[in-house]
């Protein structure tokens, strides 16, 4: 393939050149005028002098043809693999191959679109934008899109150089149900109710229904269900039912027929805060940790605190005016009838039996506690005495019975093998600068009540010969736990360097407050984009293996490793996306990484609403893979490029040049020469006339 042109070499600047043309063409002027009749031998000869100045050359071009480009774009993102999609777009990618196979001078370049990073959604136009910025666009002859129409990206689509087709996958009849929450609040009060909005929404050829059951399982208790209607936005009230991070799973059964589930269950994750802590401290005689205790419950500003002194029994006469004896009088018919329920927390203090509670008051303790309450009980040597809160209704609950022997002599606490594990005593020799397991670094207590622990019951940490110090256990729905010393102000007061009173106390009112990150048996998760860490914390020596299931149905089993005693965990990275579903066989768990339900199932009828004026724009069109395959024709530029079972492709004639070769048409004396000639015959013409 060759190609010419005239090109121009001039000899003096254009504007000489200009200017001697202009002169050229008043003397010509000048000779018509005059009627002189050499006048065109005139005009030749001036022609000839500007052709020498111009000095021009004939430019040869060997072309090397190129091919026209058809740009292929294939959507598998997560919408293009429900239902019979990714066989649909198998299908049209071979009919498209074996059609421009036919075409010469016409090659393919296949573009194939997966899930964007996060939840970008489908991100069509970026890959355009992408694909047209690889190959030079004056080759580029087509563009078709393989896709639901679906795309989250449509300000980003770039001018697009040739006809652009839709082949638009998905059937006429299908439909789908997806599951809306339109507002979760991040954290919400425990005992307050909070308001969730959801709605179902039907798309698509959805069949009649008026109402589906909506199921409703928080932190994977006993799920709730019920009916709901289609359309329309549902005020859901919902009451935490513990602090910390809440789960609210939320379902609607799958339909035959359905596109996918994907976007059929969604999770929320709410904070539960507690408004404040209520917390009732009754203390027996005054003692040095009396005050401690006080100064600790009162630091806290989420704390609210009613503290009472027992100071003498009521029997007691010994003359002190009563108005002397207190500022109010104890009111325990109030505190221990009628507003018990309204404590988080009750704590006894080296408080003894001195006929001012009766049995009554305390049989109502112990159901507080089996409802769910707690009492923390710290003992001094009255607990192993005739007047020990043992000796009552409540020691049917309290973790350790004393044998009637206090021991005065010093001693570590250490924390038991099994307080390792425990939450409420993990990690805390690790608070104190040059810590170890066997010497926690802190200092000594000097009081201990020889008790005798339940089976049921869990001693976390221990005194002098591994006798219990703190021990803990489960009563009912409550919690109950008992320091076997009065000497834990000690730390509090810094003696041969103190220890970590104050993380153990809290610890201990959160794990009676039934905080989630301080339960002994727990499977959570942490995600930081789509990658997780598995926590799985234990009392046992080991724990089984995790499942997780994926969104999309499919499952994966990871062992874990364990990282500290009671601790085992395990690094997954996630493939996409979604609602994950954990289990361990005792334990569950559900996390979301990302929206539960991603912006790809929104909306997952196909459609070509979205990229019609685009498509438009181009001339192309949109084709239906379930209609039939298509043809591929060529159609000259500016003219429509679809029909009724065909597209068209524009072809753009690209060429490489070869090889450039410059031949002058006449050397420059050449002109002169011929100009001579002109003049001279010019010259003879009028002469003779």
């Amino acid at each position: 393939m060759t190609g010419g042109s005239i090109i121009f070499d001039p000899l003096l600047p254009w504007l000489l050149i200009y200017a001697a043309a202009a002169l050229a063409a008043v003397a010509v002027i000048l000779a018509v005028w005059r009627r002189l009749p050499g006048w065109w031998l005139r005009a030749l000869a001036s022609l000839a002098l500007l052709a020498a100045l111009t000095n021009p050359s004939l430019q040869q071009e060997q072309r090397d043809p190129l091919s026209d480009i058809v740009l292929v774009v294939v959507d598998e993102s997560a919408s293009q693999r429900v239902s019979d999609r990714p066989a649909q777009n198998a299908a049209a990618l071979a009919n498209i191959a074996e059609e421009l196979a036919r075409l010469p001078n016409t090659d393919m370049r296949q573009v194939t679109l997966r899930d964007a990073e996060g939840d970008l959604g489908t991100t069509l136009m970026t890959a355009v934008t992408e694909a047209l910025a690889e190959e030079p666009q004056a080759r580029v002859a087509g563009i078709i899109l393989i896709s639901d129409g679906r795309l989250h990206d449509l300000d980003r689509a770039p001018a697009l150089p040739a006809p652009t087709h839709l082949m638009l996958t998905g059937q006429p009849d299908d439909w789908d149900r997806r599951l809306v929450v339109e507002n979760a609040p991040a954290f919400a009060i425990l005992g307050e109710e909070v308001n969730l909005n959801l709605r179902v929404e039907d798309q698509g050829a959805a069949p009649d229904a008026v109402s589906v059951p909506l199921t409703i399982a928080i932190n994977g208790d006993t799920p709730l269900t019920v009916p709901v209607p289609i359309g329309e936005t549902v005020r859901l009230p919902i009451t935490l039912p513990r602090g910390g991070m809440n789960v609210l799973q939320f379902t609607v059964p799958t339909e035959d027929g359905e596109l996918t589930d994907r976007n059929n269950a969604t999770v929320v994750q709410i904070n539960g805060v507690r408004d404040r802590l209520s917390v009732l401290l009754v203390s027996g005689e005054p003692h040095p940790g009396e005050r401690t205790w006080r100064n600790l419950l009162k630091s806290d500003s989420a704390v609210d605190l009613v503290h009472f002194t027992i100071l003498r029994p009521p029997e007691k006469q010994d003359g002190v005016p009563v108005n002397e004896l207190s500022l109010i009088a104890f009111p325990t018919r109030e505190l221990f009838l009628e507003k018990i329920h309204d404590f988080d927390l009750i704590i006894f203090d080296r408080y003894r039996r001195r006929g001012i509670l009766p049995s009554t008051y305390f049989e109502n303790i112990v159901d507080y506690v089996r409802q769910g309450g707690a009492v923390l009980v710290s003992s001094g040597p009255e607990y192993g005495g005739a007047e020990s809160i043992y000796r009552s209704p409540l020691g049917a609950i309290l973790p350790g019975a004393p044998t009637a022997r206090v021991f005065e002599q010093g001693y570590t606490p250490l924390i038991s093998d099994l307080g390792q594990r425990h939450p409420v005593t993990e990690g805390l020799a690790d608070l104190m600068p040059g810590a170890t397991d066997d010497l926690p670094g802190w200092g000594r207590w000097f009081r201990l009540v020889d008790v005798l622990v339940p089976e049921t019951a869990t001693t976390v940490m221990q005194g002098f010969d591994d006798r219990p110090l703190l021990t803990l256990d489960r009563i009912g729905e409550g919690r109950v736990a008992l320091i076997a010393s009065d000497h834990s102000w000690l730390w509090d007061r810094g003696f041969e360097g103190g220890g970590p009173q104050l993380e153990l106390l809290r610890r201990l009112a959160h794990w009676m407050m039934k905080e989630p990150e301080l339960e002994e048996e727990a499977l959570w998760v942490e995600p930081t984009g789509q990658t997780m860490r598995i926590i799985r914390r234990t009392l046992g020596l080991e724990t089984g293996d995790v499942t997780i299931t994926h969104p999309d149905g499919t499952e994966t089993v990871l062992s874990l490793d364990e990282v500290s005693p009671g601790r085992f965990e395990a690094i997954w990275d996630a493939p996409e996306i979604g609602l994950y579903r954990l289990t361990d066989g005792t334990e569950d768990a559900v996390i979301a990484l990302g929206p539960s339900a991603p912006r790809e199932f929104e909306q997952t009828i196909a459609s070509a609403e979205a990229l019609t004026p685009l498509i438009d724009s181009t001339l192309g069109g949109v084709h239906r893979i379930s209609a039939g395959e298509i043809d591929i024709r060529t159609v000259r530029e500016g003219r429509p490029a679809t029909g009724r079972g065909w597209i068209g492709i524009t072809p753009r004639g690209a060429f490489r040049t070869a090889d450039i070769s410059i031949t002058p048409i006449l050397p420059a004396w050449a002109f002169l020469l011929l100009a001579a000639l002109l003049m001279v015959g010019a010259w003879l013409r009028e002469g003779r006339r």
